[in-house]
């Protein structure tokens, strides 16, 4: 056999190993896509029943801070975090997943994953709504921002354009753009269920930190408006996972800023 055919064998090795690994996480993906499907659909019929207007952060006006409807936000900004949010970190699941295939517990460690992500949105998204209760009261509190509810959404769009500017915007986001990378960097060893568990929160911090002001941005435009919800899914992924995806921070930035400028000009509210 000559030099130039000797590495055959070795290739063809590494080749059905890559193709076992694809074939094992398949299952995961779906499942995964599936989820963030339901989520998808779950949202849509909601936003069009007669309880929409529990998706709707103008609400807030009516309800008190600790409450069974303010539970319902929370809902909300889960399913919305399944179905923006779950699907740009796909990449780093499935290889968690294959790295771990051969634990006899691998789906719990996944879970695990998963679980410690969400529980960061979920966290944040209780955080935002109390936020948002308290605005709601300041901006009828005071009779200028009450004349001038613009204010709300201009500020909003121009936060999200200059954070897009940030250091901490893209050191966040390299972070989630190298999965094995962040994985190999955090995954201490011993005691499985926890770290996978520290994994999931440690990722749900940097995916929070580069994304928040993005999330933001469903407060200004209407936290049940579907379409907004799926351009902006579609950029967080594009960022987090396309190759040329850090890229359009600045110019995205620069576009949330120009139309936090043109919301000010109109004194017209989003919503």
């Amino acid at each position: 056999m000559s030099e130039a055919t000797a590495p055959e064998p070795a290739r063809g090795h590494d080749h059905a190993l890559e193709r076992r690994i694809l074939d094992e996480r398949g299952p995961l993906i779906a499942a995964l896509v599936a989820l963030s499907v339901l989520a998808w659909v779950t949202l849509w019929f909601w936003s069009r029943s007669p309880y929409a207007g529990f998706l709707d952060h103008q609400v807030l006006e009516h309800t008190a801070l600790l409450s069974a409807l303010s539970a319902l936000f929370v809902l909300g900004w889960v399913l919305m975090t399944v179905a923006m949010m779950l699907p740009t970190s796909l990449p780093l699941v499935a290889l968690f997943h294959s790295m771990t295939r051969n634990r006899a517990d691998h789906g719990v460690l996944v879970a695990l994953l998963i679980a410690g992500y969400l529980g960061v949105w979920t966290a944040f998204g209780v955080v935002i709504h109390q936020g948002d209760w308290f605005l709601h009261r300041i901006v009828h509190a005071v009779p200028w921002l009450h004349a001038h509810p613009w204010i709300v959404g201009a500020a909003i769009f121009a936060t999200a354009g200059a954070f897009q500017f940030s250091r901490m915007k893209y050191r966040c986001l390299d972070q989630c753009r190298s999965p094995y990378s962040f994985i190999a960097g955090h995954w201490r060893g011993g005691n499985e269920r926890w770290q996978a568990l520290r994994l999931g929160v440690h990722h749900g911090l940097f995916c929070l930190g580069c994304c928040w002001a993005l999330m933001l941005l469903m407060f200004a435009l209407g936290a049940g408006n579907i379409g907004w919800m799926l351009a902006i899914g579609v950029v967080m992924a594009v960022e987090k996972n396309v190759s040329w995806g850090r890229r359009i921070g600045r110019p995205l930035g620069a576009v949330l800023l120009v139309t936090s400028v043109a919301v000010a000009a109109s004194g017209v509210p989003l919503t």
